[in-house]
């Protein structure tokens, strides 16, 4: 590596340098190339126990400790990507990630979604021309709730069908193998990074969306907890530190068709307002879910500081929010196998398991 790289340079280049994993199968949950979910079947069950987490971890907050139950054989880990909504970026990336939970006995699927486009025509304005702008409203919105509302049915029919062993699953439980029906896709644990943080935390709050929003569920959604690894969870904070090139504001500007004259300053106060009510993580608590989020202390792309938001607003909601800061980490070692950020990962998901 690059000795002149800088140390966020050196991260990054770590966490992008890993081979793609190929997954155990690949099912689609609608009709666009993009919707479409990357399954990761672990060969054996976790061995029980917590793995430790890195040295540098601290607990900076603690959440109250999930609801007692007895827990499945596989828990399964539903998996978000970041990239700030932007095409370029997809699930492959986290793909070594994925690999190895599976490989901590966790069965997980990795979610992609619609991201938006290059900057054309009306989204050049506020992504400049041949910029990837940020996300797309409503469809990365309605990929996030549709991944999430048919996954359950989509791993039953692994199970069910003649993919299951095919794809990876023994059908002989005796094997010591485990098998897509031995997973537990009704409660899983939602973790994210970044933009795939924003996703999980939202998603999360979904029956706190407002009275008539396409996306509001109509009780708090069946989760074991939720993991956010550098999430874009305060979108205020984000908004006024214009974090990743101002990925928030370019998700959640109004596009309209070329030579169509845009919304008014009004207008478009008020439909920004509204859209920030129906998406800001912060604006949603308290979601009842035991929620976690690991932060790296030197994280330049999405500062401490929009943890620490999102912490304050869902203690003044009366939530209490796991916060755990890695120090002299960045952006990337949260989802970087080859770093002991990575165990905190692994630990913190288990702990909700």
């Amino acid at each position: 590596m690059n000795p002149a790289m800088t140390r966020a340079e050196r991260e990054e280049a770590s966490a992008f340098g890993h081979a793609e994993a190929p997954p155990t199968a690949t099912v689609g949950y609608g009709p666009h190339p993009d919707q479409v979910v990357d399954l990761f079947l672990p060969e054996s069950r976790a061995g029980g126990g917590a793995p430790p987490a890195g040295a540098a971890a601290r607990v900076i907050a603690d959440a109250a400790p999930p609801a007692p139950g007895a827990a499945p054989p596989v828990p399964l880990v539903v998996l978000f990507h970041g990239g700030a909504w932007r095409a370029p970026y997809d699930r492959r990336h986290l793909s070594p990630l994925a690999a190895y939970l599976a490989g901590h006995g966790l069965a997980v699927a990795s979610v992609e979604y619609r991201r938006g486009p290059l900057a054309d025509g009306p989204a050049a304005s506020a992504a400049g021309p041949g910029q990837p702008r940020a996300g797309r409203w409503p469809e990365t919105f309605d990929d996030i709730a549709a991944a999430l509302d048919e996954l359950p049915a989509l791993v039953r029919g692994l199970a069910a069908g003649p993919a299951g062993p095919s794809a990876g699953g023994s059908s002989d439980p005796a094997a010591g193998r485990v098998r897509w029906a031995d997973v537990d896709a009704d409660r899983p644990v939602l973790v994210g990074h970044s933009a795939g943080g924003h996703a999980v935390l939202w998603a999360a709050a979904r029956h706190r969306l407002p009275v008539g929003s396409r996306w509001r569920l109509p009780a708090p959604p069946a989760l074991r907890g939720v993991v956010g690894l550098a999430a874009i969870a305060d979108f205020g904070t984000a908004r006024a530190l214009g974090v990743c090139s101002h990925a928030v504001d370019q998700l959640l500007a109004p596009q309209h068709p070329p030579a169509t004259p845009g919304p008014g300053p009004a207008e478009h106060a008020a439909l920004l307002a509204h859209r920030l009510a129906c998406t800001d993580p912060s604006a949603l608590v308290p979601s009842g879910v035991p929620t976690t989020l690991v932060q790296g202390g030197a994280d330049i792309d999405v500062p401490p500081a929009v943890a620490e938001a999102f912490v304050a607003a869902a203690a003044r909601a009366g939530q209490r929010v796991r916060l755990v800061r890695v120090e002299g980490v960045g952006h990337f070692p949260p989802i970087d196998p080859a770093t002991t950020t990575a165990r905190t990962v692994l630990a913190e998901i288990t702990r909700l398991t």
